[in-house]
């Protein structure tokens, strides 16, 4: 009987390779979690950053129309890797996904230096329609080449958090230590006559309470979440005009991606999808709460006006977008087809 038990043993467990071999997605399904790397703070499903919720929200509803096929482990607060570490990492299959300004990869693909240009996104509505335009199918083209999924289109309007003064017009930043959030950003800053510093929006508090920095550009949503109140006087908000949008969205590793079942893959996507509604929702409730936090804690709140946002679109269309078009005839090319937009 020991010999019959051992015999079947060994015949089951040299059945393993070949099974492993046949069914590779069927080993990826068993595999550990799959990993949402972030940098904005941690909360729950139902409060926090709502970018940290929609990762929440998107890793619950996959496991559940997977019936616990896939599952997720969130890392808020760049707890697993460093920011801007993120994109690189899932191009490599090192993450699983991350949530994370696009515009953040620039150095290493410049033609997402687009998903930050002052002034060429105006509003939501052109920010949302990038999606199903040329200018949308070109870069989801262009990700997929480098390694990357888009699995859902997240943009958000932005403001300016000051230490010294209110930030509306170009001549404002004249002199001051101000962070833009992109190189194409920088470019219309220092055109205005700023110095800028370039740094992750997690890192602004520590810059701006040291005097590193006076003043700071970053989203709505950032600038409640990083508490930059705390270290701020004034706030030029980004509800009604802003000339800064800023494309941020959740991506997956294809090399991850392409190791799932079809099905599963039209589960993300399809999650992915529906949380786009839920992410312009979000963002548009704080550009209008950014105020209500920083005029409790006494900041001078300021809006934009169509006038002075078109003074910023002018610099940035003679320096930041005629730079980012004449690194290669790629940039050109989607440069134009997000001008159709306009």
């Amino acid at each position: 009987m020991f010999q019959l038990k051992r015999r079947s043993v060994l015949q089951a467990l040299s059945l393993v390779p070949v099974l492993s071999a046949l069914s590779p997605m069927a080993a990826f399904a068993q595999s550990t979690a799959l990993k949402i790397s972030h940098q904005f703070p941690g909360g729950t499903v139902d409060e926090g950053d709502f970018r940290d919720r929609l990762t929440r929200m998107f890793a619950a509803e996959v496991t559940k129309r997977t019936k616990g096929a896939l599952k997720f482990e969130i890392y808020p607060g760049s707890s697993l890797m460093k920011t801007n570490a993120q994109f690189s990492s899932m191009r490599k299959g090192a993450l699983d996904l991350s949530l994370v300004p696009l515009s953040y990869a620039g150095g290493e693909v410049p033609e997402v230096n687009i998903g930050l240009m002052p002034g060429l996104v105006p509003s939501y509505e052109v920010g949302a329609a990038w999606k199903n335009a040329e200018i949308g199918k070109e870069l989801n083209k262009l990700l997929l080449d480098k390694g990357i999924v888009l699995v859902s289109w997240i943009w958000q309007a932005g403001g300016v958090a000051s230490r010294t003064k209110a930030v509306v017009d170009p001549e404002d930043v004249k002199g001051m230590k101000i962070r833009g959030g992109s190189r194409e950003v920088d470019l219309m800053l220092k055109a205005a006559g700023a110095a800028v510093v370039s740094l992750p929006s997690n890192e602004i508090y520590a810059a701006m309470q040291t005097g590193a920095m006076d003043a700071a550009m970053t989203s709505s949503t950032s600038l409640i979440s990083f508490r930059l109140e705390e270290v701020s006087k004034f706030l030029t908000s980004g509800r009604g005009q802003s000339y800064w949008y800023m494309f941020e969205p959740l991506m997956m590793s294809k090399l991850i991606f392409d190791k799932l079942s079809k099905e599963h893959q039209a589960t993300i996507m399809a999650v992915g999808a529906d949380l786009e509604a839920f992410s312009i929702k979000a963002a548009k409730e704080d550009d209008m709460l950014v105020a209500t936090v920083y005029e409790k804690k006494g900041a001078k709140v300021v809006d934009l006006n169509a006038a002075t946002v078109k003074k910023w679109q002018a610099i940035a269309r003679a320096t930041a977008w005629k730079d980012y078009a004449d690194k290669s005839e790629n940039c050109a090319k989607f440069l134009k087809l997000a001008e159709k937009l306009l």
